[in-house]
């Protein structure tokens, strides 16, 4: 079974040279993509059915190499659930991205550069969460670094070359952290891996402890886009191509949300900081779901919920219970799909009505009724209305702070309830406006809402485009694994729940040597 762990880096890999390979032919690149990430995602669901099983994790020295100069790859419940997640994520937008292609020519995918950077990103986002020390976790970003700037300034627009620049420039700030960080931690103890990490960070004064986690959270927080770290995420998603702020709002800002995990529970369990978190959790919250109250740009207001819903799983990693570790990971994959889910519809919106402003959109409801059910089911899960996946994984952190206890922690279920009230609010004005206002609406409606016309992106305007059916398809897909997300809560939430209570549970270099194989 080990052997299958390294084929989650190496396919994509692979997949991605014979994509460039195949630059001009674009059936073969479009087969080899869907193949290879069909394959990964058949792979990681075998391996999470394995260690959920066994209740042991696989672990490979790749070349042999002993811990710990080797490179670990490490696969435990966690890192096999969101590879799975992330692969199916990565092949419905996939599939999205094929039938705007085919719709639209190579305007703002090119094939020939697509797909083999799009494996490659993939590639990156699978290495983050199966690297089992410090130094291939930088690795992974930075393979992502390289693979999104790509991405997020596919067609060269002014726009999206600007907003490429910030990312870039953004990234390998928190890039230039992380390996500082990690050249102080190799330092002080004279390894890089994590299990090893753990063992022996209690020989370091409280002091350098301290230091050293700051560093590795305060980069890790840039990737994920905590508030105040926060501020380059809503000018650099919404100018990509739709498929690519899909991906980029899904997946993105979760590897950087698993790094934190593993600081907080396995490097630094006994050097908390959970206080700040929960200063940052709550200030994440209301920051980001206020500044999509300001927004009249549906991409935009989709990329501050965004922001706002990463501090509830802030808020869940700083209460460091397990149960509370649990619901941290299952709030993290409904917001992985659902949000992906949102973004595509946008995409659906835009090509149907030429924009995504909500002042311009109107009268969908009765042109595009599709649209509006695909729009609508994920907007209330992501608003957290009950019995949606967004409500079982609120209340299931609320519940686990609630058990804690303190006034901190009951300000903070306060703060998230208003942020998921006010994130459904924000939703559904957009909705009201975008599908059930008509186009002979009443100029009183138009002067309610004339305070958004100074929001950035309020009047633009794009092309109106035919729609694919696999684009719909796609997109309709992704919606029904957000319902799956309710229909099977039940037997994922359990194995979130062993995922927490594992992860607050020390592994020891014996056992990780024991599991390792060449």
């Amino acid at each position: 079974m080990s052997a299958l762990v390294p084929l989650l880096v190496t396919l994509p890999l692979l997949g991605a040279a014979i994509a460039l390979i195949a630059g001009r032919h674009r059936r073969t690149q479009v087969a080899v993509s869907i193949t290879t990430l069909t394959v990964v995602f058949i792979i990681a669901a075998v391996l999470l059915w394995a260690v959920d099983g066994s209740n042991e994790a696989l672990a490979v020295s790749v070349g042999g190499w002993p811990i710990p100069f080797g490179i670990i790859l490490y696969v435990d419940r966690l890192a096999a659930l969101l590879v799975l997640v992330s692969s199916l994520v990565l092949l419905a937008v996939l599939l999205f991205s094929v039938g705007q292609g085919a719709a639209d020519g190579d305007d703002d995918t090119p094939v020939s550069i697509f797909h083999p950077t799009y494996l490659i990103l993939a590639a990156g986002i699978f290495n983050a969460f199966i690297a089992g020390d410090l130094f291939n976790l930088y690795v992974g970003f930075e393979i992502l670094l390289v693979a999104s700037y790509v991405l997020i300034t596919l067609g060269s627009t002014e726009s999206r070359i600007r907003a490429g620049v910030i990312y870039i420039v953004v990234s390998l700030v928190s890039s230039i952290l992380f390996l500082a960080a990690i050249a102080m931690i190799y330092g002080a103890l004279g390894t890089v891996n994590i299990v090893q990490i753990s063992q022996r960070m209690d020989e370091l004064p409280q002091e350098t402890q301290l230091v050293l986690h700051l560093m590795l959270l305060l980069a890790f927080a840039i990737k994920a886009a905590v508030f105040p770290l926060s501020f380059w995420l809503p000018d650099s998603y919404p100018t990509a191509p739709a498929p690519v702020t899909a991906v980029f709002a899904g997946l993105l800002t979760k590897v950087g949300v698993y790094a934190m995990i593993r600081t907080e529970t396995e490097m630094f369990l006994d050097n908390d900081v959970n206080f700040l978190l929960l200063i940052v959790a709550v200030a994440t919250m209301i920051v980001g779901v206020l500044g999509a109250l300001a927004q009249a740009e549906l991409k935009r207001i989709l990329s501050f919920t965004l922001v706002s819903h990463i501090g509830y799983m802030v808020f869940g990693l700083a209460i460091a219970t397990p149960a509370a570790i649990g619901a941290t990971i299952y709030y993290m994959v409904h917001h992985i799909v659902v949000q992906t889910t949102l973004f595509l519809a946008v995409g659906l919106i835009e090509r149907r009505a030429g924009s995504t402003s909500i002042l311009r959109v109107k009268g969908l409801m009765r042109a595009a009724p599709v649209i509006a059910i695909l729009y609508f089911i994920p907007a209330i899960n992501l608003g957290g209305l009950p019995p949606f996946s967004g409500f079982i994984g609120k209340y299931a952190l609320f519940d686990a702070a609630a058990e804690v206890g303190t006034p901190i922690m009951m300000v903070l279920i306060v703060a998230g309830v208003v942020t998921s009230l006010l994130t459904l609010y924000a939703l559904m004005r957009a909705w009201n406006l975008a599908f059930w206002r008509e186009e002979d609406d009443s100029a009183e409606t138009e002067a309610r809402i004339s305070y958004l016309g100074d929001a950035p992106a309020a009047a633009v305007e794009t092309e109106r485009r035919v729609i694919p059916k696999i684009m719909t398809a796609a997109t309709a897909g992704m919606v029904g694994v957000t319902v799956a997300l309710t229909v099977f809560a039940g037997p994922l939430y359990e194995v979130c729940e062993r995922i927490g209570a594992a992860l607050l549970e020390p592994v020891t270099l014996v056992q990780l040597q024991g599991e390792v194989e060449p």
